[in-house]
């Protein structure tokens, strides 16, 4: 059994440690430490992403890197904690926190961003509420690969670093490998942190919400009615983001308010999955039986959890209850309008229009409908809208060949050749996906047999999900009818 230590050499490696999150008020955490574990192995290190974070991996040894990836032996100006958050989980309140999440502190990068480092499945806490604290294989490299995934599509999301196999069984359902994710991000602070600061302490609060304004919106920093600026600020990246997994067909799954982070990223890769054929009711997770998160409700919700944000920073808008709770709706009746732009924005750029018509939005909404009654894949569709011919059957319809003349109309109101417009399509228009089956393929190989390839071929194509790859064509199939896949919170 390998006891934690701290003497990786920083200097080594590059890391450059901070740990502001634990300045705060001591309500928001509590000082942690990864278990030991018997034989920590390495399964992926992200060599792409540390040389972004400035730290050489390449000089720590396999036994080196798995002890450092299993929390045996930390940064030396590490100082693990674990946060405290709170969240409104399918609707119902909780108090939580990192019941099997270990921050270790912020890490510096060569371009001068502060992101934290965490580890995920790495033992109890304060927070784990009777549980081990622990998790598998099989979600963490889910997490890794569509993480990294999202992060080349150009969707705001955390980071996965590195995956270690701990040596340890973990038991579930039934007893399955234990493993570690080394998590990059912005920051974890989530919605859930201010609801659980609103609840337990008011200086903590404040003190959250200047931090939190330093940290992800500096400009606010000195700026009259800051909190007021800062409750819009959010609101705007979250109907940013929130567009763009629409506009690709992601589903995340568990729109948690403990899984909205406050920096605009996305967060928390449990039951998620991307759409196949184009159904706004689609599910993927094995919980969600009401639909509460599916595809076409995502909006929905985020305006929701905004509301709950909105809430937490109520006495910091005004001292008057009824100014601030009229400015907080003010912002929260912004936001379909929001979110409204942003998508209508990005879909005139799947369709290659770069200037705005009131007759889009009906065009675009013809389109949806004619995808959703034709059962057609999403993804595909448009990337095919950019080809010179479509020749598959579904294509051969009147409604969709109606429809593909009005296109033709708008597009020459525009002035540019086809050719011009479909190269401007297959740049917002991915070629390929983590489709869910191919997912579960390097899963399945990882789990079964300790192959690796499979994953990183997959990981390989998703790399660049714009170029239409020759090895690329197996991974733009959707799944074989009657598929009928569902997710599971594993992470």
């Amino acid at each position: 059994m390998v006891t934690p230590t701290t003497s990786v050499d920083d200097n080594t490696v590059g890391w450059r440690f901070d740990n502001t999150y634990s300045r705060l008020p001591d309500v928001l955490f509590a000082p942690a430490q990864p278990a030991a574990v018997p034989a920590p192995r390495v399964s992926i290190l992200n060599h792409r992403l540390a040389n972004e974070l400035g730290l050489n991996l390449g000089v720590l040894s396999a036994e080196a890197a798995a002890a450092l990836f299993a929390g045996q032996e930390l940064p030396a100006d590490a100082y693990p904690v674990a946060q405290a958050y709170a969240g409104h989980q399918f609707g119902g309140f909780a108090m939580l926190g990192d019941g099997r999440a270990i921050l270790l502190g912020e890490h510096h990068t060569p371009s001068g961003k502060l992101v934290d480092i965490q580890f995920k499945g790495s033992g109890p806490t304060r927070f784990s509420r009777r549980g081990d604290g622990l998790a598998a294989l099989g979600p963490m490299l889910r997490e890794y690969i569509i993480s990294e995934a999202m992060a080349a599509l150009g969707i705001p999301t955390s980071r996965s670093l590195a995956v270690v196999t701990t040596g340890r069984q973990v038991l579930r359902t039934s007893p399955l490998r234990g493993a570690i994710l080394t998590r990059v991000a912005a920051s974890h602070i989530r919605v859930g942190t201010f609801e659980y600061a609103a609840r337990r302490d008011e200086p903590a609060l404040r003190a959250l919400a200047d931090y939190t304004i330093d940290r992800h919106y500096p400009e606010l920093t000195t700026a009259p009615d800051k909190y007021l600026k800062f409750l819009r600020a959010v609101a705007d990246r979250q109907a940013a983001l929130v567009a763009r997994w629409q506009l690709v067909g992601f589903i995340h799954g568990v729109m948690n308010t403990d899984n909205v982070a406050i920096s605009g990223e996305t967060i928390d890769y449990g039951p998620c999955a991307f759409m196949n054929a184009y159904d706004p009711e689609t599910v993927f997770s094995s919980i969600d039986h009401a639909g509460r998160y599916a595809y076409g409700n995502q909006p929905n919700i985020t305006q929701w959890n905004l509301a709950r944000l909105a809430e937490t920073l109520l006495t910091l808008l005004d001292a008057n209850p009824e100014k601030s709770v009229a400015m907080a709706m003010e912002v929260l009746g912004e936001f379909p309008a929001q979110f409204e732009g942003y998508w209508l924005a990005g879909m005139r750029k799947k369709l290659g229009l770069q200037t705005a018509e009131p007759c889009d939005n009906e065009l675009i909404q013809t389109l949806l409908d004619w995808m959703q009654k034709s059962r057609a894949d999403f993804t595909n569709t448009f990337r095919d809208l950019s080809s010179e011919s479509l020749t598959a059957d579904h294509y051969q319809t009147p409604d969709f060949q109606v429809w593909y003349s009005r296109w033709q109309q708008r597009i020459g109101q525009e002035g540019r050749s086809n050719a011009e417009t479909f190269a401007l399509m297959r740049t917002v228009n991915p070629a390929v996906i983590p489709r869910n089956h191919r997912v579960e393929e390097a899963l399945a190989a990882a789990e079964e047999h300790d192959d690796l390839s499979v994953m990183h071929r997959l990981l390989t194509v998703l790399a660049s999900p714009y170029e239409l790859r020759a090895d690329g064509a197996p991974y733009q199939a959707p799944p074989p009818d009657g598929c009928n896949y569902q997710t599971f919170c594993g992470t």
